[in-house]
């Protein structure tokens, strides 16, 4: 991380990660051919209704396709370069197959350039390589695990997240994710050895609302602080209470410290072994 000199109010807290340390290159000319344009939504749906609050303007950004199928499977790949990606929080690696094809993939911490990974049902427990989960031994940190075969990555895909292999059982495999749930993934499900890359997204200050606004990000306003008819803690004379029990969002549904908002009839509830710990007990990886 860098601190600045307090030159300035916004300089005083922010920090930055020092990329340069990093990436193989700090210039923003990803892969052509792995790229497209991307339009901002601002929060809204195809009606023009805003459906996502808090995002609007941030500066314009490149998609790049990240491959999270991962369908080449026994044909062995070089690191060429890591890379920043302005739409995600860890970083990303062009990878060169040896059939010459390139892609980019979610890059794990501890991997460099010039390294080999490989997606195959008999490849090594190694750092970076992909396997079924079924193969993975207990204790073994993973990230970009799918939740059903074939579908492509769902879970532990942001900066420093990792689930742990915590046993297998009857085909099913119990991994414990980082919001501290413990659940059972078919065991043909594949996952890839390691945690994501740029553990210290998270330590970011951004120091002023200026950095905020350039990452599409809108202020936001308290629920209390509003009309009555616009959120269900508005309303009131003068510094009124929530009038309610249990803190809600604008649309009615709980929220807040320690409340359940999972559905009871949720299709999944059947694979969770144990539910995740709210609050402060909760943790990056769970540990």
């Amino acid at each position: 991380m860098k601190q600045y000199k307090p030159t300035s109010a916004g300089r005083r807290d922010g920090s930055v990660i020092e990329y340069k340390k990093k990436l193989t290159s700090t210039k923003s000319n990803p892969h052509k051919s792995l790229t497209k344009g991307k339009l901002g939504t601002g929060g809204r749906n195809g009606y023009g209704r805003t459906t996502s609050l808090y995002r609007g303007n941030g500066n314009k950004k490149t998609y790049r396709l990240v491959d999270f199928r991962y369908n080449k499977k026994d044909i062995p790949a070089r690191v060429e370069t890591i890379e920043y990606d302005p739409n995600r929080s860890g970083f990303i690696a062009l990878v060169v197959y040896a059939d010459g094809e390139r892609r980019y993939v979610l890059v794990p911490q501890g991997v460099a350039q010039n390294d080999e990974i490989i997606t195959s049902e008999t490849a090594k427990p190694k750092l970076g390589n992909r396997l079924p989960l079924s193969a993975i031994p207990v204790g073994t940190f993973v990230y970009n695990v799918e939740i059903k075969p074939g579908a492509g990555a769902r879970i532990a895909r942001s900066a420093g997240n990792y689930a742990e292999v915590v046993a297998h059982d009857g085909g099913y495999t119990l991994i414990k994710l980082p919001s501290t749930e413990v659940r059972k993934i078919i065991g043909t499900a594949w996952a890839s050895i390691g945690a994501v890359s740029n553990e210290e997204y998270r330590l970011v200050d951004l120091g002023k609302a200026g950095r905020a606004r350039h990452r599409g990000l809108r202020p936001k306003t308290r629920g209390s602080a509003r009309n009555a008819v616009d959120h269900p803690h508005g309303g009131g004379e003068g510094r009124a209470p929530r009038g309610h029990r249990r803190a809600r969002t604008k649309q009615g549904r709980p929220t807040g410290k320690g409340q359940k908002t999972r559905s009871p009839k949720k299709y999944s509830n059947v694979f969770v072994v144990s539910r995740r710990k709210p609050g402060r007990l909760m943790k990056i990886g769970g540990a």
